[in-house]
This record gives structure tokens, sequence and C-alpha cells, in this order.
């Protein structure tokens, strides 16, 4: 004859499990709005005034899952309508109107964005780009390998050589610290790629842009002297004014 052993004497893992059972059923149990599975719904007539409780509840559909091969019922279980006429509409996405409100403070005049739109006067890949920054350092210039578009996040990378070394830079448009992005010289011909990632290789390295960022400057007249001082380049002043130094030349 088999006799059930004491509490005291059942290993500490049966009771773990038997208290954790009995928590759960006492979880369950305990709502009484709790939602419920059944097959059927009685319907008891009352003489009192107060409607019952099954013509209150919403009528159950019931779903029948048969076998294919006995084709029998296997299961059936209660569909709950919603208790809401109907569903209401998905919020609407939140975050294209907070880039948007983003873009406009980090640039109010919108000149960075037309810079990288996908407009035909637009900046595009091949392009050779340098980014000024705010807090004084030098500016880099280097050749647009890719511009990655993601709204506030939008970043350009640019590719140069110093010291014969290979440098690449991702810069996004709208940081606070980029103080301008000009553009130095246009891609003859429409580049076929979005990234152009083989310019990496020694065969379609362009190199150093040193020498294309140096004529652009010598051609918008960035090394030239002011009103105030003509001097030369090798640090004399000129005779006669900036008219002189003008004939001299």
């Amino acid at each position: 004859m088999n006799v059930a052993a004491p509490l005291a004497r059942r290993p500490l893992g049966c009771l773990k499990t038997s208290f954790r059972q009995a928590r759960q059923q006492q979880k369950m149990f305990s709502s009484t709005s709790r939602r419920r599975m059944a097959t059927a719904v009685e319907t008891t007539p009352s003489s009192s005034s107060t409607p019952s409780s099954s013509s209150i509840l919403p009528p159950l559909k019931f779903q029948k899952i048969v076998d294919r091969r006995t084709r029998t019922l296997r299961t059936a279980f209660a569909v709950y309508p919603s208790t809401t006429p109907g569903l209401a509409p998905p919020p609407p996405n939140p975050m294209p109107a907070l880039d948007e409100a983003q873009i406009k403070r980090m640039d109010p005049t919108g000149a960075r964005t037309a810079l990288f739109a996908k407009t035909r006067d637009a900046a595009r890949v091949g392009d050779v780009l340098m980014v000024t920054h705010r807090r004084g350092g030098e500016p880099f210039a280097g050749v647009c390998l890719s511009i990655r578009r993601q709204g506030i996040d939008t970043a350009i990378l640019l590719r140069n050589h110093l010291g014969k070394v290979g440098v690449e830079m991702w810069f996004k448009i709208y940081n606070k610290n980029v103080a301008g992005i000009e553009i130095v010289k246009r891609r003859k011909k429409r580049a076929r790629r979005a990234r152009l990632t083989y310019m990496r290789k020694p065969k379609h390295d362009m190199g150093s842009v040193e020498d294309l960022v140096f004529a652009w400057k010598k051609a918008r007249k960035v090394y030239a002297t002011g009103k105030g001082g003509a001097a030369k380049a090798g640090g004399k002043k000129a005779k006669g004014g900036p008219a002189a130094a003008a004939k001299k030349k």
C-alpha cells in the first residue's frame, strides 16, 4: 500500500512547484472579469427586470478546426468580438514630423537641404567637396564617395590623401559644428553608382585633391589682398598701393 509522503519530507523542488501552481491558479480564478474559453453559453430565463449576464455578453462565434485526413472535428474555440463598434485608426508616425522640425531648426535657410537634394544642381557622388568647421579646425576636402540621406542624419563620405595615405571621413550636414560645405569641382559625367567604393583601389584612386582646392581658392581670389594692404608673396609692401601692385602683375 503506497502512502503519500508527508509535506515536511517532500523534496524542496516539489514544494516550489506546488506553490507555483497554487499561485497561478489563484491568479487565474481571482479575477471574475478575465476572459475564459467556453464552448457554449447557457441562457436561463430570469423573472427579474434586470438583464441576465448572457444577454449582456455579445454573441460568440466558434472557430472549428477539421482534421484533413479523417474529416472529423479536431477542436473548436470561441472567438470574442471586439467591444468597440469600430477599430480606431492607428496613430500617425511622429518621426517624419520630428525630422522636419529638427531640420528647420538646424537649417533655417534650407541651403544644405537643397545642396544634397535629388535635383540637377545638387551635389552628387564623385564631386570634390570641402567641409569647414566652426571650432577652428582645418577644412577637409575630398571626393564624395557616398551620400546617406536619412533625414536629420544625412551624411556624406569624403576621401582624400594625407601624407600619401588614404583617409575617409563621414560628415553630418546638419551638424552644428559644420560651418559650411562647398563644391570645389563637379564630376564631368554622372556616376552610374550611388556609392563609389571602387575608388579605394589604386587603379581608380583619385589621390590628393589639394591641387584642385588650391586652384579653386585662387579662382575665387581667396589669396588676394584686401584694400587695407597689398602685400606680395615675399611679404614686402608694394609702392603706390593696390593699383601699382596690380600694374606690376
